[in-house]
């Protein structure tokens, strides 16, 4: 609870409100402002307006909330034990109101002749299609947020808010023919609820989610271990973070990288006894822990997507 008292901890929230609305009401607003247009470049439009928005807002916002502006990255930093257990809720939430609130500005404002809002649709495609393709195009969007704005790299001089911005512009290409792609759940969540129109939404949130996840425990545990002990990394979920766990909030998003830094340490994966024989939380216990978990989540999930195309 010590972050539900902090003022810093609000104003990240507020931050992922406005950013929300700002995201929701720019990408919608450019979607749907031309429905004579139905080329392939309208596609491109609607991806670089996605994209340019994510990649305009994360540098804008980055140093208060770290600019989620997405429950999929939300559960992601979540899993990689980067935000509280409160934050992340708290967050989730404030994108969801904040989604909503802009596309109802969205269709107070857009032309009589429009009816459109933006809503997700499968096109020509199953449930179960459309939950891979948001899944890989998740997953892609969430591995480049938690790659780029890892504090221990020092081989990245870029700009990390246009890494992201391109990563959603790249995921929408891929997807939008098939899904409308949302990689978003928040961004489907707000039209589908404005137009009570909830048909296959499941798909863009089991999607997204499970791709979140999935991003952030690979990246973690196999592409790029990190050191921290199983209960260091307990405590963030219900505390919040510190020094290292800092990407959100008071610090800033991305740090400066320089390519003169040395490399950070290997993690060896060996079991760890203390003097009386007791298995301590190392990193061979970590692994089998996580993706013990991560395993029956995702093949429950999925059965329980199986089942609801069935039914």
């Amino acid at each position: 609870m010590r972050e539900f008292k902090n003022k810093e901890f609000w104003r990240a929230v507020l931050a992922e409100l406005v950013g929300m609305t700002l995201f929701i009401f720019l990408s919608i607003a450019a979607a749907i402002g031309n429905t004579n247009n139905t080329s392939p470049d309208q596609e491109v439009k609607v991806s670089l307006a996605f994209g340019l928005s994510i990649a305009t807002l994360a540098q804008s916002l980055g140093h208060i909330s770290g600019a989620h502006l997405n429950p999929a990255v939300t559960l992601g930093m979540l899993a990689s034990c980067q935000i509280s257990l409160l934050k992340a809720i708290m967050y989730i939430v404030a994108q969801l109101l904040g989604s909503a609130l802009a596309s109802g500005i969205v269709y107070g404002v857009r032309p009589s002749a429009i009816k459109a809002l933006g809503l997700n649709a499968l096109n020509g495609i199953t449930p179960s299609q459309g939950v891979g393709i948001e899944l890989l195009a998740t997953f892609q969007l969430v591995l480049c947020v938690i790659a780029v704005t890892d504090k221990r790299r020092r081989d990245v001089t870029g700009s990390a808010p246009l890494a992201i911005g391109l990563s959603v512009c790249l995921g929408h290409l891929a997807a939008i023919s098939y899904t409308g792609c949302g990689i978003n759940p928040a961004r489907s969540f707000g039209p589908a609820l404005i137009l009570n129109n909830f048909e296959n939404h499941w798909v863009y949130w089991v999607g997204p989610m499970c791709g979140g996840v999935a991003a952030a425990l690979i990246y973690d545990f196999m592409l790029s271990p990190k050191m921290d002990d199983f209960p260091d990394r307990m405590k963030v979920l219900v505390s919040g973070p510190t020094d290292d766990y800092e990407i959100n909030g008071g610090n800033d998003a991305t740090v400066e990288m320089t390519s003169n830094a040395p490399s950070p340490p290997t993690v060896p994966l060996s079991l760890d006894l203390d003097s009386g024989g007791n298995l301590n939380w190392t990193r061979s216990t970590q692994l089998s822990t996580f993706f013990s978990f991560f395993l029956f989540s995702y093949g429950h999930t999925f059965s329980f997507s199986i089942y609801l195309v069935q039914l």
